[in-house]
């Protein structure tokens, strides 16, 4: 995912889709990205290899997450990733980037007023949401997290309080969910009712499961606009634009 404000650009994980953001970049004239993991199992960082910024001069790039443990860094992942008898280079030949280990709680503020905030999500090795507030509009990214714990649904509702776009975990229907338990993944049903307590004005799921085919994802999708008619599912190249008029999921 990729989150513009005013003259950053951020990119939320790094799956097989950051190649062509990657290429996008560079031939837009871009020279600096900030990557935030909301974890670093494999589907959120394959694509991190084939990330050509990565390893151009006078390119800088920023990697942060913020789910490790104490004594495991971001860095350590990337040496994992990359290990000789997994890919033919390492990350030593990556050039202008700079790795940064979040606190869950922690707030980046950049130069043109654009604050990213975090908080916890409930996740098998653990994850953290993102936040991205910028010039009265806000947009919310809560994967991959399992509903039903108490304390952390509070704190993630507070989370998302009042944003325009709330990004979703969807992988199961909650008809599914009940095979499920303890995956770390919600539902479309969970998704919209977190929305409308939270004041949610557009609520975007994601995460699908990966055997459901585009027909299928269809039929989920006009069922959840028959209980929430804004609410949308994510698809590739989707652009979506926060703060535009519209009122709160009720």
């Amino acid at each position: 995912m990729e989150i513009k404000a005013g003259e950053q650009s951020l990119v939320v994980d790094c799956g097989s889709g950051v190649h062509d953001l990657g290429e996008a970049f560079l031939k837009e004239g871009r020279r600096r990205a900030t990557v935030l993991f909301t974890h670093t199992h494999l589907d959120h960082i394959c694509g991190l290899p084939f990330f050509r910024p990565a390893y151009c001069e006078n390119f800088e790039v920023r990697f942060a997450a913020g789910h490790l443990l104490a004594d495991i860094k971001l860095r350590d992942i990337f040496e994992r990733l990359m290990d000789p008898v997994l890919f033919p280079v390492q990350p030593v030949v990556f050039r202008d980037c700079a790795f940064h280990d979040l606190s869950v709680g922690e707030e980046l503020v950049f130069a043109d007023g654009l604050r990213v905030s975090t908080e916890c999500l409930n996740h098998p090795g653990g994850a953290l949401g993102y936040r991205f507030d910028y010039r009265g509009s806000s947009i919310s990214i809560i994967t991959d997290h399992e509903h039903g714990d108490q304390n952390i649904d509070k704190a993630v509702e507070r989370f998302v309080r009042g944003s325009d776009i709330m990004v979703y975990d969807a992988t199961y229907t909650a008809a599914e969910y009940r095979e499920h338990v303890g995956w770390g993944h919600s539902t479309w049903e969970e998704g919209v009712a977190l929305a409308r307590r939270a004041g949610v004005s557009r609520p975007v799921m994601f995460h699908h499961h990966p055997e459901r085919s585009d027909d299928s994802l269809d039929l989920l999708r006009n069922r959840m606009r028959n209980v929430c008619p804004v609410a949308e599912f994510a698809c590739e190249g989707m652009v979506l634009h926060a703060g535009e008029v519209m009122a709160p999921v009720s």
